[in-house]
């Protein structure tokens, strides 16, 4: 059996499916071949990218496989405007060191301005299609952060997509989930690179948000909340580590390298949240505060370290009966809320059936660019892993746990992230995302034959469909 035709992603390993034939286009002349073959031939298409994403929409049943990967192109950065155009398969490690190589010598540098977090190995495509964001205290999604891309059509015709040009196109494709084509570049927005400092402190949710607009108003460009997830204590979803970087005189000596978390911390601190949750905060909070006031670069401290594949090691260890991994869900609610969501929220998950593994909270600013914005207002963003057994009763568990948040942010306002899970019900995608309707029927009209097909579409549409 040829393994390469059953695809699956890489964190929840959830979303197996069988594609019929798997393409790596390393040109856009590439890409617009392979759409219009499978155009002649009636052949739906599917398009991956770093395979990260657990909704499953970079995989169609019985489709033709587009792993844009190899579209790896970097031009140069234009030193004037702030721009680059980048290939829609470079990962973000890729287009840093790039960006570094190519302004090596200079005093003033261009670089990202967000990233996701949690993994590095991510292509600008796909962070495209979800409309990622990162830690930053006042940034809009990543459709902010982009002028134009290119588009390539279900029948193979090239479009420029950028708010003069292609304006509805460009609203639908970012935070379109692969639904209206190949996008095959990107012309992203820069912005000088800086050096910043790590403020560290150990502070309660019913500070985050006002300590973190504070932060903001000092200055400060980033930061974020990693929670406590140990089900046993008081402190449990409540106390927590509070970061925020705030840019320092250019003059200031860099150290040589990052005062961060490694390869073994991660999997010590990995290890401790399965078996020691108590612990695993000493052992985190420790760390970041002893990290206060360390200085990094405001683009390479966006990196993290990503442990693939780690829940195979842990199920061998613990001899667990039924491998297992995590999943993840996003939660929105308006930032007046934040406390009273993460009460209602460690009520429902203090019994520990479903045990958090990792939890944060960030802020985000209104999306009004977007056609499916997820960001509708200016939202607190409310990160939760749980660990979920891969049979029958550990995904019920999984998928109960995760509606019921959803239906907690919901009273409070708020939304999810459509990303991760289809285990929201219907009323609920309705309630979250009221433009999901008119998003799929501006996919009938840009994609008529269906070439581009998901089991992330065809959920969605077969479950909002009259």
């Amino acid at each position: 059996m040829n393994t390469e035709l059953n695809c699956n992603d890489k964190h929840s390993k959830l979303n197996a499916t069988r594609v019929t034939r798997v393409l790596y286009p390393a040109s856009e002349e590439e890409v617009i071949v392979a759409i219009r073959d499978a155009a002649a031939a009636d052949q739906a298409i599917s398009i991956c990218g770093a395979r990260h994403a657990m909704g499953g929409q970079q995989f169609g049943s019985d489709t033709l496989l587009l792993d844009l990967s190899a579209l790896t192109e970097l031009q140069a950065v234009d030193q004037e405007l702030g721009f680059v155009e980048a290939g829609a398969g470079l990962m973000w490690p890729e287009l840093l060191e790039g960006l570094l190589e190519q302004q090596e010598g200079q005093d003033a540098v261009w670089s990202i301005r967000q990233k996701q977090t949690g993994a590095d190995d991510l292509t600008l495509g796909g962070s495209l299609a979800a409309n990622i964001h990162g830690r930053g205290l006042q940034m809009r999604p990543i459709i902010d952060d982009v002028e134009a891309f290119t588009l390539i059509d279900g029948s193979g015709c090239r479009h420029r997509c950028s708010r003069g040009e292609n304006k509805e196109l460009f609203g639908l494709a970012i935070g379109g989930y692969g639904c209206f084509g190949v996008i095959t570049s990107v012309l992203l927005r820069l912005t000088p690179r800086q050096k910043v400092e790590r403020l560290v402190e150990i502070t309660t949710m019913d500070r985050v948000v006002s300590v973190l607009e504070a932060r903001l108003a000092s200055g400060c460009l980033y930061g974020d909340f990693q929670f406590s997830i140990d089900e046993s204590s008081s402190d449990f979803l409540n106390r927590g580590v509070l970061s925020s970087y705030r840019p320092v005189d250019s003059a200031r000596g860099m150290p040589p390298a990052r005062n961060d978390l490694g390869t073994t911390d991660w999997e010590e601190l990995i290890h401790l949240a399965h078996h020691d949750r108590a612990k695993v905060f000493q052992v985190y909070s420790d760390f970041y505060l002893s990290s206060h006031r360390s200085l990094y670069w405001s683009d390479t401290h966006q990196l993290s370290v990503y442990l693939e594949d780690y829940h195979s090691k842990l199920d061998h260890d613990c001899g667990a009966k039924v491998p297992a991994s995590e999943m993840i869900s996003e939660l929105y609610v308006p930032r007046e809320h934040l406390t009273r969501f993460m009460e209602k929220a460690a009520t429902l998950l203090r019994d520990g059936k479903v045990p958090v593994i990792y939890g944060t909270v960030r802020l985000i600013q209104k999306d009004d660019e977007s056609f499916l914005a997820w960001a509708q207002h200016d939202f607190a963003c409310i990160i939760f892993n749980l660990h979920t057994e891969h049979d029958r009763e550990g995904i019920a568990r999984s998928s109960a746990a995760f509606r019921a948040l959803i239906d907690v942010a919901l009273e409070f306002g708020g939304s999810y992230y459509l990303t991760y899970h289809r285990w929201a019900r219907r009323d609920q995608v309705e309630r979250a995302h009221p433009q999901f309707c008119g998003f799929l029927e501006k996919k009938e009209h840009y994609d008529p034959g269906h070439r581009f097909q998901s089991e992330w579409w065809k959920h969605h549409r077969n479950l909002l469909k009259p």
